[in-house]
């Protein structure tokens, strides 16, 4: 796992989101059920996951469905989520489960997220100018509101997957744990790309200051 005696805890996460002033936090349907009051407390809208998996299985991935839209409104979420990896084996059985999630969150009036990346034995490299082209067209294309995908470094490319998504906005991952400086330029160039936002996770809550980071972050996205 990536935490420490620090951040392990969700009521860290939650504390930097609030003081930091987020625009959403994302979790699993476990810890939005058990630390629900400080949620909503806290004033950061919730995200909830709907499917997870963990790193322990090999070879091409399925992301199962863990919790659906009724649960998510009665635990005041305003956005949902779920993950496809395009490529896998299992992509047909996440593809279906996301129509469902769509029509039911849209039937509510509640955006619906797709993380979806390139991911199984058939993909040689999941951040090429035309993976993540497909992937932004993808969500496009199955009615996502909103699509997180990864960011291989090249700016172009990113444009490209920008453009390719159309009325699908696009978010970035936020990708594993990075320098600061390098982690900033990163966000820089997916801004100019024409990126939304993205999707920050460790490299900010195992920051040595998550909250000195955020106003960095904010500084670049909102042009403060």
């Amino acid at each position: 796992m990536d935490f420490n005696d620090v951040n392990i805890d969700p009521l860290y996460v939650i504390d930097i989101a609030k003081k930091g002033g987020y625009n959403g936090i994302v979790f699993q349907k476990g810890i939005a059920e058990k630390y629900n009051k400080e949620i909503k407390k806290s004033g950061v809208p919730l995200i909830l996951k709907l499917n997870g998996k963990t790193k322990l299985v090999k070879g091409d991935p399925l992301s199962a469905q863990l919790a659906n839209v009724e649960e998510a409104i009665s635990l005041g979420a305003k956005a949902v989520g779920f993950t496809i990896y395009l490529g896998s084996k299992y992509e047909e059985e996440m593809l279906e489960e996301f129509s469902k999630i769509q029509r039911d969150a849209h039937k509510k009036n509640m955006p619906v997220i797709v993380w979806i990346y390139p991911r199984g034995k058939a993909i040689k490299n999941d951040v090429s100018r035309e993976n993540l082209a497909y992937s932004a067209r993808t969500a496009l294309e199955i009615g996502a509101d909103m699509a997180k995908i990864k960011y291989g470094g090249k700016k172009r490319d990113l444009e490209w997957a920008v453009k390719s998504g159309g009325r699908t906005k696009i978010v970035i991952a936020g990708g594993v744990k990075k320098n600061e400086r390098d982690f900033l330029k990163d966000i820089r160039d997916i801004m100019d790309a024409g990126a939304i936002g993205l999707a920050v996770g460790r490299n900010v809550w195992k920051s040595k200051d998550p909250l000195g980071l955020t106003k960095k972050i904010k500084k670049i996205i909102w042009n403060l």
